[in-house]
Order: structure tokens, then sequence, then C-alpha cells
């Protein structure tokens, strides 16, 4: 079965198409959205974060400074169904006690994924080498695992079992770029808020995968050496320019907090 559907994005002025091949669970799908002269294949992504004044984003610190709700019931208003983190997030959050031991280590010859429930929206964590331990398969929305293709297939039979879907992207590292594909073409999701850690978001912005930031500045500082800011951790520091931003939207919410919001420019 060939089919070619025609859509309108919802998210830019210019015209998206899908093209596929194969049944509902198994299709090999690609979404083209057409911002500029790019050929996006991916969800629309935008990184929410909460900081303090100097862009610190440690939790404890800034449920101390923050007066209420306000950073959710701002990400309600991104009207993303599905959000992603990284591990060291999905870990303090979500993941159950104690690491994944694998009895061996098989790379799979090629990008994989299992779906295990189709839904409007996922909860979705990046665990590269396949260490976190699930107590349920649903939080918010069901889970979502993504790691690199050197992880044991003990761990991706473990999460089948479990009735978490799962993606298998890149060597040694996650192919973001190429997992955001998969998620798209195959579960299709077309909206996603990124509420990870410095560590991934600065993944992501490195990849050129972040579409809009949304800040929220709360009223209060941190000063703390070492802690981690909005966006951290890239390497490849040289011939890497600052990405600059155009603002979206700038509002007060809450008790004293600023909401920004950016596109990303390319």
């Amino acid at each position: 079965l060939f089919y070619i559907i025609i859509l309108g994005c919802g998210i830019c002025k210019y015209g998206c198409y899908i093209v596929g091949t194969g049944s509902d669970r198994t299709v090999k799908s690609t979404y083209f959205c057409r911002m500029g002269n790019e050929m996006k294949k991916r969800p629309y992504i935008i990184c929410h974060m909460i900081s303090s004044i100097d862009g610190r984003i440690d939790c404890s610190m800034t449920e101390q400074i923050e007066s209420g709700d306000e950073y959710y019931e701002a990400l309600g208003q991104l009207q993303c169904p599905s959000l992603i983190m990284g591990r060291v997030t999905m870990e303090l959050h979500y993941a159950s006690a104690g690491r994944f031991i694998a009895d061996s280590v098989v790379c799979l010859p090629s990008d994989r994924w299992h779906v295990a429930r189709r839904a409007h929206g996922y909860t979705i964590g990046i665990d590269t080498s396949g260490k976190l331990q699930w107590p349920a398969n649903e939080f918010d929305g069901p889970l979502l695992v993504i790691t690199s293709r050197t992880v044991s297939a003990g761990y991706h039979e473990r999460l089948t079992e479990q009735g978490i879907s799962w993606i298998a992207a890149g060597y040694e590292s996650v192919d973001l770029r190429r997992a955001m594909e998969i998620l798209h073409a195959v579960f299709k999701v077309e909206r996603l808020a990124l509420t990870g850690g410095g560590h991934i978001n600065g993944a992501f912005l490195e990849e050129g995968l972040i579409d809009e930031v949304s800040v929220m500045i709360a009223p209060g500082v941190d000063g703390r050496q070492g802690m981690a800011t909005i966006f951290d951790g890239i390497r490849r520091c040289d011939g890497m320019p600052a990405r600059r931003l155009r603002l979206k939207s700038m509002s007060d919410i809450g008790d004293g907090t600023v909401w920004l919001r950016y596109y990303i420019m390319e």
C-alpha cells in the first residue's frame, strides 16, 4: 500500500505532506514541513524551562523562588501533549531505584522501535545505555524510552514485556535527529516539549532540533558555582556561534515570574 497525504501544518505557513508505506503499526513514513528552505522531518520542539535570573535550573532551588504552579500553567498553554526528558531528570522523578544489569550487549544492526500503545501524547525518556528501570508504563502519558542501538536485547525485551514503547536509534550515543524522525513518523508526535536538564537541552540545541525556547524567569538568584544552566554541556566550542533568537511573546505570570518565548532563528 502506497499513500500520499496532504496536510495543513498548523505550525507554520508552509505546506506539509507525509509519504509512507505499510500497515499502521509498522509504517515507514516521513513528515516534511517546509519552513524556509529547509525540509524538517520531525516534531515541532519547544524547550520549556524555569530558572533563577542567573539562568540556574536546580529543581530544589526553583521550587523556593516560584510562587506556585506557574511552570505547569505555562506548559499547558504550549499545547504539547508529549514531554521529553533526559536520563537524569527521568531517574529523579520517574524511574525505580537500581539499574538494569545486562547479561550481554548486542548491537542492533539498524534503528528499531516498538509501539506498545498509541496515544495522543507520551512521556518520553532518553536513556542512552538502557540502565533505568520503571515501576509503571505510564506517567501522565504512556512511557516511551529512547536508547542507542548498543543496548542489551534484554533491556528492550523488558520494556516490551512491561508494555513500554521504545526507540533504538544511533550507535553508542542516541541519534537525536533520527529518533525525532521516528517519533513523528511512527508515533505521530507533532508537538513536543523538551523539559529536561541543561545537558539534554544543550544536545538538542547542538543538533539544531529546537524550534522555540520558552523560559520562565522566577524572582530569585542562585549564584552557586557549578550549577546547571538552561543550556549546558556543549563541548564543541570552536566554530559554533551563538544562536540568535526572535522574541515571540513576553508576559508576567504568578508572583513576579516573567515568561519569555523565543523562536530560534535559522
